[in-house]
């Protein structure tokens, strides 16, 4: 019984088009159940009875772009059905389907009427219809007849991709969305469902009615359901139905994909949509917060008590007791829930997060006992002590017995992390307050020196807990990898914020074991010294990294928290974890910068209890001093860090500062605020800054238009530049530093005789120093020790001259007068008026054009340039420049030209 039979094209068609089995793309369901049998020799054999075409239907037989498209289209996806007999008999039969690629040979027919093509049951074609619009009379004639119909994005992207034609069973207009399954909930509409589900199959989507492992996406208009929590579980991307008809919109666009991660964010169902939120036990402010993300997170808020409330958020640290007993219909929950939603972008399961108020006898007696209103009373005390042994029975039990506290120690206030008070502890005062005579020689046999080293261990125990809530808590989470809503921070944040934290964690982590190990087997010529000084060079390495880009980690927390609501979530979430103690993470991150001055301190303590003739004494100070020589290397690496820093700034601050600035040896050193006193370097009344580095001097004027803004690499818009640059000049230039006395005309002003490599004479920069915080005789020490260092002199003090300002012309007076900004503003104008009109910047097709109206370009030339020649020279005369001045007491003046920018000194 191997009889067999070949069906395609019509009849195939008409026989899937409403299988359940099939989705959209036959291709796809085909492949996935494996339907390529043996029926794909004999389906060959019998393919040449079937002819292949496509067909170009009204607007789209008029579309170049298409018709010129079609010709890269050489092959199309063909449906093959092959119907074999089972031994039993004729009424069970195998139907065997597989999708195989037929060569296109013919070219493409065009039509204005569908009607002399349209054989859906003729099965020697497989005509493909092209339709530029599906909302027309012919797509409804050809769609009731079962034919394939394709949109033009199908064609074009097919030969784009050198793809073949792809096989639907239902018309597809672009492949927007191939490859998607879709699950929609919480829609009423069956009609919108309906317009929804045509508009996906028309992109080449599928729908799936139950949500499983293949649903690429969920269209939701609630955040109810079991869908949306499936959802929210596998991560699988929620969006709204807008995200379908925004894509149905775009689908003429070929290169465009619905799924692009860009264009899917704006359609993402906020967690606390279709929530009305109120608030419980919050102070106003963070009150008034919540309530601004609520809305901003598709929700909404109301007063307590409303009956359109869904959800009660109680911050359960505070709330003793609810106001009113909650309906069915309100969830009320812990704030974590309302963070948690936040951080992971989709409604979190409240179940997880029920408010239940403790009513354990236990809890009501502490709180009745922490309510004491005589906390002086001794035998409350002595109650107190014992009710909070008995509820905190499973903390970690210190593995030494704690000696008595030292006066010093007694009145000092622990940190919120300090485990001091573990059931151990408290179970000895309490045990303290009774005679008990085995507990005094206990205390009386440990020393002083144990006592501090004990400390030791114990501060380093809860500084390694701290180091371990920071990665476990934050670093370790935000580097998990699938988090539901994308990654919270990307890797460089997290790498700026955390940076040597694993590092640091691992060598105390090392530090305490040994100090445990050593407690544990203790003898007063036991030597703590040598565990520091086998751990110095490993915080060497790890230190300075981290307390160098502290603030760095710092901001970038802030501006995080700031710009990125899942982050500031997700902080507020581990915030009220009790292992963070209430601390925000930049507090938590400070304490490897306090740590080891708290290490110092008390090992100089320990030193100061250990006895002379003890070998720890030496060992100590030998610790001490290599902790001293830890911090001191990073005080030094912070301080050149922090100069890099400064050099950066002036860089960014300044428009058109040489990247040459950027040098690993250069140093900030003073900025001064001045104004020009000359034509050098920039005009007279310019207010010019000097930054002052140890091996040059950048020298920039105000702007006049602040224009553009700075982007960092990062994302960060930066201020806009507030300076020009004018000239990055190194000290080595600089000849004579003048200290100009203090006269009627001229007050607290100096200047510099440099000699530029491209000048051949000696120029004079004058400056007025502004602001009273730069004592100019302080100013001119520092610039001329740096001048020094720079041409190696000894005699710094040799570069200053002090001198009159009359002799060089410079002068302070009426520098903020009216006339003076006039006459700087008119100044500035007919430079521009110079650049206008000077030859050598204008085109020379340009002059020619202008002269012909006057006469020849030879007749007007000479005219022009002898008259242009005696205006400037006889501005130049009448006007008296600073800086072409003779220093009669200083310098000789050999010559000069007329040149408003140069100023030539000997």
């Amino acid at each position: 019984m191997a009889d067999s039979s070949i069906v395609t094209s019509g009849m195939a068609r008409s026989i899937l088009v409403d299988s359940s089995v099939y989705d959209s793309r036959m291709a796809e369901t085909t492949k996935d159940h494996g339907f390529l049998g043996p029926a794909m020799d004999d389906a060959e054999d019998m393919l040449p009875r079937l002819e292949t075409r496509i067909i170009l239907v009204g607007e789209a037989s008029r579309n170049d772009l298409l018709i010129q498209a079609l010709k890269a289209v050489k092959v199309m996806e063909v449906l093959v059905v092959k119907i074999r007999g089972a031994e039993s008999g004729p009424e069970e039969k195998l139907m065997i389907k597989s999708i195989v690629n037929m060569d296109i040979n013919k070219p493409c027919l065009m039509t204005d009427s569908v009607q002399e093509f349209a054989d859906g049951e003729n099965a020697e074609f497989e005509s493909v219809y092209v339709l530029a619009s599906f909302d027309s009379p012919d797509y409804s004639y050809l769609y009731e007849r079962d034919n394939r119909i394709v949109g033009p994005p199908v064609i074009l992207h097919c030969a784009a991709k050198e793809e073949p034609l792809p096989f639907s069973c239902r018309p597809l207009y672009s492949t927007t969305m191939i490859n998607l399954s879709l699950c929609f909930t919480g829609f009423r509409d069956k009609e919108e469902v309906k317009t929804l589900v045509n508009l996906v199959h028309h992109m080449g989507g599928t729908i799936r009615k139950d949500f499983s492992t293949k649903v690429t996406h969920l269209i939701a208009y609630s955040t109810h359901g079991e869908k949306y929590k499936l959802a929210v579980c596998m991560g699988t991307p929620i969006l709204t139905p807008s995200w379908i008809r925004k894509a149905w919109d775009s689908r003429d666009y070929v290169s465009f994909q619905a799924d692009d991660e860009k264009f899917r964010t704006d359609f993402k169902v906020p967690p606390f949509q279709d929530c009305v939120l109120s608030f419980l036990g919050f102070s106003e402010e963070d009150k008034a917060n919540m309530e601004e993300r609520t809305l901003k997170h598709g929700g909404t808020s109301l007063e307590l008590g409303d009956e359109r409330c869904t959800h009660m958020v109680v911050e359960e640290n505070s709330v003793k007791e609810l106001p009113f007993t909650p309906t069915k219909k309100l969830y009320v929950v812990k704030q974590e829930w309302f963070w948690g939603s936040i951080q992971m972008d989709a409604r979190a399961g409240e179940s997880m997060y029920f408010y239940e108020k403790d009513e354990s006898p236990a809890m009501k007696k502490a709180e009745s006992l922490l309510s004491l209103n005589t906390p002086n009373s001794n035998r409350k005390r002595r109650r107190l002590r014992d009710t909070l042994a008995q509820l905190t029975k499973q903390t970690e039990i210190s593995p030494f017995p704690p000696p008595r506290k030292r006066p010093s120690a007694e009145h000092s206030m622990g940190s919120l992390l300090d485990i001091s008070n573990t059931p151990d502890n408290c179970k000895t005062l309490a045990e303290s307050s009774k005679p008990n005579k085995s507990s005094t020689p206990m205390l009386t046999k440990q020393s002083a020196r144990w006592q501090v080293t004990k400390e030791l261990h114990q501060t380093e125990s809860n500084y390694v807990d701290i180091l371990n809530t920071i990665l476990k808590l934050f670093k370790i989470p935000l580097e998990k990898e699938g988090q539901v809503g994308g990654p919270i921070l990307a890797q460089e944040e997290i790498k700026t914020i955390f940076g040597s934290i694993p590092d640091i964690y691992d060598v105390h982590r090392k530090i305490k074991a040994d100090l445990e190990e050593l407690l544990n087997d203790w003898s007063e010529d036991k030597s703590v010294g040598n565990i520091i000084l086998k751990y110095s060079k490993e915080m060497l390495k790890t230190y300075p990294s981290f307390v160098n880009f502290f603030e760095m980690s710092k901001d970038t927390i802030v501006k995080c928290e700031k710009l990125k609501p899942r982050f500031h979530a997700f902080l507020k979430i581990n915030q009220s974890k009790p292992e963070c103690g209430r601390q925000t993470l930049v507090e938590l991150l400070i304490r490897p910068v306090q740590r080891l001055p708290s290490v110092g301190l008390l090992l100089n303590d320990i030193k100061k209890h250990t006895s002379d003739d003890n070998p720890d004494k030496r060992t100590l100070e030998r610790a001490i001093e290599a902790l001293k020589e830890v911090m001191t290397h990073i005080n030094e690496d912070k301080r050149k860090t922090e100069g890099q820093k400064q050099i950066f700034d002036v860089v960014y601050e300044v428009d058109g500062c040489p990247a040459n600035l950027l040098s690993s040896h250069r140093s900030l050193v003073h900025r001064v605020e001045t104004i020009a006193l000359g034509d050098q370097p920039c005009d007279r009344g310019e207010q010019v800054t000097l930054f002052l580095f140890n091996d040059c001097l950048e020298i920039a004027r105000k702007r006049h238009k602040v224009i553009s803004t700075f982007k960092s690499p990062v994302g960060q818009t930066r201020p806009p530049a507030q300076l020009k640059h004018i000239m990055l000049m190194p000290l080595s230039q600089i000849r004579k530093v003048l200290d100009l006395q203090d006269t009627e005309e001229c007050v607290n002003a100096f200047a510099l005789v440099v000699h530029p490599p491209t000048e051949q004479e000696n120029l004079l920069f004058s400056f007025q120093l502004t602001g009273e915080e730069t004592v100019k005789s302080d100013w001119l020490r520092t610039l001329c020790r740096h001048v020094a260092n720079t041409i190696c002199r000894a005699d710094s003090d040799d570069l200053i001259q002090r001198t009159s300002p009359e002799p060089l012309q410079v002068s302070t007076k009426d520098m903020d007068s009216t006339l003076s900004k006039a006459s700087r503003a008119i100044k500035k104008t007919s430079k521009k008026v110079t650049r206008v009109f000077s030859f050598n910047k204008t085109p020379k097709r340009v002059i020619q054009r202008a002269f012909m109206a006057n006469g020849t370009t030879e007749e007007m030339s000479p005219r022009l340039s002898a008259e242009s020649r005696f205006a400037s020279s006889s501005t130049l005369a009448a006007r008296h420049s600073p800086s072409m001045v003779s220093l009669h007491s200083v310098f000789e003046r050999k010559y000069h030209t007329f040149s408003r920018s140069t100023t030539h000194l000997i």
